[in-house]
């Protein structure tokens, strides 16, 4: 039964659970009824036509077909009391059109194991949709992470391709989130979608040694996504909550999705933990507010709960922790501390020391000669940064000379931190973070 009209109820949205939307709305706002079903209901629409088709670029293809009948039934006809599955079920009706349209029908028609050789029409929906029906719809949302995520891709067309396929993100949205320009985003996703294609990348959670691979790829996604969002490369504003919210969605649903990866729920634990200090991070004028300054009065205490409670399931299953559980561990160190002053640095830096021994990068280095300068003095911290400063990685980082000129001004060295924050906020492209080093090169002038 559909309802018309007048007040629309969304409980199927999200499956008629204790957590599911109840929104009022009358007919005008049918479109925005639409584009909330859809940034919910996408990613297992697509999934599950991806298994049916073995394309995910067909995929979306036919989820947009079934949104655009939406668009233009809807209006009349009402929105229906179960809108997921309405697209759901227009979707796969055009997906067994398409497939029966093509030249090897057959063979298509034997890899979902049904044929369609009768001459009546409803049965032959029936038995393929039956077919799609076979498997839980998680199973098909992992399929469709491990293949978004695929490291033929590029970082950046993986990026892309997860917030529009799991995140329902238009190429606008993805676009304005990562400021680029819109058909630079679009010439990523079909030729993300094209690269899979052409591989020949199966639809399917990869298993073993190759598994591992693959979610390490997958967990670099969604840390991708959050880290732009929680301090934007560039652009005027120095956070994206939009993008934080998004790689938490991501995070959380793979954390449900796959329950015994303990890495999962280290990264989900760690971007809870850091979302916690949103409110904190940003002045009243928009500018960024250090770690050791911040009012932890804001900090979000639901979130820390969370990313606790996150990170011991992570420990709970048991094994060396990985890179993720790590950086989960040290920002609970800091969300434990009452004050800056309590902060256990030397813990920290511990943590920092097995971080680097087991994912060693010039970056990793730097965090940890942030936590040695806090814990042993700043003498020693910048004895490590300097040890970096020939690094050709590092060259265009902008974070290097901020933290050489942070432990050259705690060493009274003024003008060497001086120049050390101007050649920094030479280098960063967010506006915000450049007026900050900006002052604090001022104040080193000013002694």
């Amino acid at each position: 039964m559909a309802v018309h009209p007048g007040v629309v109820s969304l409980r199927a949205c999200v499956g008629g659970g204790p957590d599911a939307l109840i929104v009022g709305v009358t007919a005008s706002d049918t479109h925005r009824v639409i584009d909330a079903v859809w940034r919910i209901e996408s990613a297992r629409i697509i999934a599950g036509l991806a298994r049916l088709v073995r394309d995910i670029g067909l995929a979306e293809e036919l989820a947009q077909d079934a949104l655009v009948a939406a668009l233009e039934q809807w209006p009349e006809s009402g929105v229906p009391d179960n809108p997921g599955a309405w697209l759901m079920a227009v979707a796969k009706r055009r997906a067994v059109d398409r497939i029966r349209r093509q030249e090897r029908l057959e063979r298509k028609l034997e890899e979902i194991g049904h044929g369609l050789e009768s001459a009546d029409p409803a049965p032959e929906f029936d038995a393929v949709l039956d077919a799609l029906d076979t498997e839980p719809i998680e199973d098909d949302i992992l399929r469709l992470v491990f293949t978004a995520c695929h490291p033929v891709l590029s970082a950046q067309a993986r990026a892309a391709l997860t917030l529009r396929m799991l995140g329902g993100l238009t190429t606008e949205e993805i676009a304005r989130a990562f400021l680029v320009p819109e058909p630079t985003v679009a010439q990523r996703i079909v030729r993300a979608k094209r690269t899979l294609a052409e591989a020949g990348v199966p639809f399917e959670v990869p298993e073993g040694p190759e598994r591992a691979g693959r979610l390490a790829s997958v967990l670099e996604v969604i840390y991708l996504i959050f880290n732009e969002g929680y301090a934007a490369t560039g652009g005027t504003e120095w956070m994206r909550l939009d993008l934080c919210q998004e790689a938490l969605r991501l995070g959380r649903i793979l954390a449900g999705l796959a329950p015994q990866e303990a890495e999962v729920h280290g990264l989900v634990a760690l971007m809870e933990i850091q979302a916690s200090r949103a409110r904190a991070r940003v002045g009243p004028s928009g500018e960024p507010v250090q770690l050791l300054d911040q009012d932890r009065g804001l900090w979000d205490r639901l979130l820390i709960r969370r990313g606790f409670e996150a990170l011991l399931r992570a420990e709970k299953l048991g094994g060396p922790p990985g890179p993720y559980v790590l950086q989960a561990a040290i920002a609970a160190c800091h969300a434990q501390a009452p004050t800056a002053g309590e902060t256990d640095w030397t813990r920290i830096a511990a943590l920092y020391e097995l971080l680097v021994r087991l994912t060693p990068s010039p970056v990793v280095e730097l965090n940890r000669a942030v936590a040695v300068g806090m814990a042993y003095g700043p003498e020693r911290g910048l004895r490590l940064v300097d040890a970096l400063v020939s690094d050709a990685a590092l060259k265009d980082y902008h974070l290097l000379p901020s933290v050489r000129g942070d432990l050259l001004a705690r060493l009274g060295r003024l003008e060497e931190a001086r120049a050390e924050f101007e050649r920094a906020a030479a280098l960063t492209r967010n506006a915000p973070e450049r007026a900050v080093l900006l002052d604090r090169a001022a104040a080193c002038a000013g002694g």
